[in-house]
């Protein structure tokens, strides 16, 4: 199947579990109207051997629900947190045991003879996937093996996102040196054209913007590739500007700093030396597209509260 952007490998850990984060990749994805038609049949729980319902089954909660929440909005460990609440109280030691169950279904068991038609009809060849993940991962373009679930959750990247004013660079310097990682302002790659429209009252269209994304998305694959995290200041307004900085939902997580014009308005009023101007707010909120799967924060709140909320909820102590 093709691989899709926003889909993650269903050995992606959220929290203590596999396959979750990609359940609700799924629930997003098909709500955007972006999975593709062959993913709809391994959707929710109506199959008992499929993998949506198993991780159901193990938390102790229905698909309906779970998908009810997840479109309400909120971040992958949020929706876990709930889950978690609501369901089956589930130990370490549980979790460890399923993970090891879930990752090696197909290896040398019942699921084996399916495992070997399914990668031939893939055109995988026998042999080529020793475990259903494995088969899902190669099909998808990934290394078999590459992400295990026994290894550590691996988040690579922040992106601290929202209108002009929001507080963006107070927030994301102020965690990324909490947490000891790089920070990167996005603000400051733009293109001497962009700074010039901006400084003179005309908002960015999608060309503009386009090969500063660029820019951003390099400068955080290269701190990145070089075994460094990064929290990014970016303000990411629209679904396709935030798939064009981080396609893969497991290494990223999105905070969006929200707050009314009003308050946003004052604080742009009161600052500074900046090259965005006050009259550009208006169009900033006409283009802001709310993310569902962000940790929405009230921009309001005071920075170390913030700060702090982001590194409980993400587990980043």
């Amino acid at each position: 199947m093709p691989r899709v952007t926003g889909l993650r490998s269903p050995h992606a850990r959220v929290g203590r579990i596999v396959h979750f984060g990609r359940m609700l990749d799924k629930i997003r994805l098909e709500a955007q109207g972006s999975l593709p038609e062959e993913y709809r049949a391994s959707l929710g729980s109506g199959k008992p051997s499929f993998f949506d319902g198993r991780c159901c089954r193990f938390l102790g909660i229905a698909y309906g629900e779970l998908r009810d929440r997840t479109l309400k909005g909120g971040c992958d460990e949020e929706l876990l947190a709930w889950a978690e609440s609501r369901g089956t109280p589930r130990c370490d030691e549980e979790c460890v045991v399923w993970n090891r169950f879930m990752t090696k279904l197909g290896w040398r068991d019942d699921r084996s003879g399916s495992l070997w038609e399914k990668s031939s009809a893939l055109g995988l060849g026998k042999g080529a996937a020793e475990t259903l993940f494995e088969m899902v991962d190669l099909d998808e373009g990934r290394p078999a093996g590459a992400s295990r679930s026994w290894e550590a959750p691996y988040l690579s990247s922040i992106i601290v996102m929202g209108v002009s004013g929001c507080g963006k660079t107070t927030i994301g310097s102020g965690l990324a040196e909490a947490l000891g990682w790089e920070f990167l302002e996005a603000d400051s790659l733009h293109p001497p054209g962009n700074i010039a429209k901006m400084s003179a009252g005309i908002a960015l269209d999608d060309v503009d913007r386009t090969p500063w994304l660029a820019a951003v998305r390099s400068g955080i694959e290269a701190r990145v590739a070089a075994g460094k995290r990064v929290v990014a200041a970016c303000s990411a307004l629209k679904a396709r500007y935030r798939a064009a900085l981080a396609p893969d939902p497991a290494s990223c997580r999105l905070i969006h700093l929200h707050g009314d014009f009003g308050l946003i308005s004052d604080r742009i009023g009161r600052r500074s030396g900046h090259f965005m101007k006050e009259s550009l707010l208006g169009s900033q909120f006409e283009t802001l597209e709310g993310p569902s799967e962000a940790l929405a924060i009230d921009a309001s709140e005071a920075p170390d509260v913030i700060i702090n909320r982001i590194r409980k909820t993400l587990g980043l102590q």
